[in-house]
């Protein structure tokens, strides 16, 4: 039987390089692939650390160490100015319209599941393949409708920022530890002799190399850094912000002010050019909207449905009832108020293990 190609996503990371070594082992035809996303800005220096993120020069060379040792092709392919249109231009809008994107969000869903998945079918591969922890399945009650479910290792579950695929992205993709615990995938790393069996965890945003947003939004978009009020709950104006782009809700330092009590950003008004604070209980919210849904498990709501909610990747899921709306959006009421929704990022939905579907947040509901 011919063996089936994948056109393997190596980040540099112990993830991808291990997903790699067990599709060798399982009889695929592998073609390893980096892709170069960073752009030509970032000083040599940081790119060559070997902890500076996925795609840079370091983690280049140690992609294509692990394929030489797995003895499979391996190619960089630029994808820079892809990345730069759909991902870091959409990072700097959001920011400048008082929203907090997730830029991994949007490199899953226009880059690596959408622009490479099409690369894929060019070099005639069947699948891609990445190191993501997460799974896909059958839906044994609708034959031929993909599931996206959430990994064994809970904490290195990424199904939140994979909400995005679509029924063709799910059929085309392997996530070969999807369903490992994370030592689990370190020791078949060292088994197979591989250098990045014991390299750390990327944790910062790729494209902001020191992890400071304001230096890089300030850089991007200086017209948008624009000071205005800092309002409390009551509309009064007790501070001076420094420029939207710069606070995200539920933020408590940095703000600036002296309280008796901790204040925390509660919402980000665009219209005033306001930064509107309060005390921890004022950041708290029953419901949200959200728009721009994916629905995986579901072909759409026409009815309420009760399920499992993240408002953010580190949040944990918190019970709710999710009320369809015009337009193809939907209303989430949570069972208890929720602590800085926040426009921009995602909320994703679950029954048990299983991705129902997920879109963004438009705006929190008192």
């Amino acid at each position: 039987m011919e063996k089936k190609r994948v056109l393997m996503a190596m980040s540099g990371g112990v993830d991808s390089s291990v997903a790699a070594a067990l599709l060798v082992e399982q009889g695929y035809e592998v073609i390893g692939v980096t892709m170069n996303t960073w752009t030509d800005d970032i000083p040599e220096e940081i790119q060559m650390n070997q902890h500076s993120g996925c795609c840079s020069l370091a983690a280049v060379e140690d992609a294509r160490a692990v394929a030489n040792r797995l003895g499979i092709p391996f190619y960089v392919m630029n994808f820079q100015g892809h990345f730069a249109s759909t991902v870091i231009d959409y990072f700097v809008a959001e920011y400048t319209r008082g929203r907090t994107p997730n830029p991994c969000i949007a490199c899953n869903r226009y880059v690596k599941f959408d622009a490479f998945l099409t690369k894929a079918r060019q070099l005639e591969c069947e699948y891609v393949a990445t190191g993501h922890y997460a799974v896909v399945a059958q839906d044994p009650q609708y034959p031929g409708r993909y599931l996206l479910g959430k990994s064994t290792d809970a904490r290195k579950d990424q199904t939140y920022v994979l909400h995005n695929l679509t029924q063709d992205a799910l059929a085309h993709t392997l996530f070969p530890v999807g369903d490992m615990e994370k030592p689990v995938v370190r020791e078949v790393g060292r088994r197979h002799g591989l250098l990045t069996a014991d390299k750390p965890d990327s944790q910062e945003i790729c494209f902001v190399y020191d992890d400071d947003y304001g230096r890089f939004l300030t850089e991007r978009a200086p017209e948008a850094i624009v000071p205005g009020p800092m309002l409390n709950t009551r509309g009064e104006v007790i501070g001076q912000h420094k420029g939207l782009p710069l606070y995200t809700v539920g933020q408590r330092k940095g703000l600036g002010l002296t309280t008796a009590r901790p204040i925390y950003v509660v919402a980000l008004d665009p219209e005033r050019n306001a930064v509107v604070v309060g005390e921890d209980e004022e950041t708290y919210s029953p419901a949200l909207l959200a728009s721009d849904m994916n629905w995986i498990a579901l072909t759409g709501l026409t009815e309420p449905v009760r399920c499992m909610a993240k408002i953010r990747r580190m949040a944990p899921e918190a019970p709710c009832t999710v009320y369809p709306e015009p337009a193809g959006a939907i209303r989430v009421v949570f069972d208890e108020p929720q602590r800085a929704i926040t426009a921009g990022q995602s909320v994703v939905l679950y029954q048990d293990r299983w991705v129902l579907g997920g879109g963004t947040i438009d705006t929190a509901l008192s």
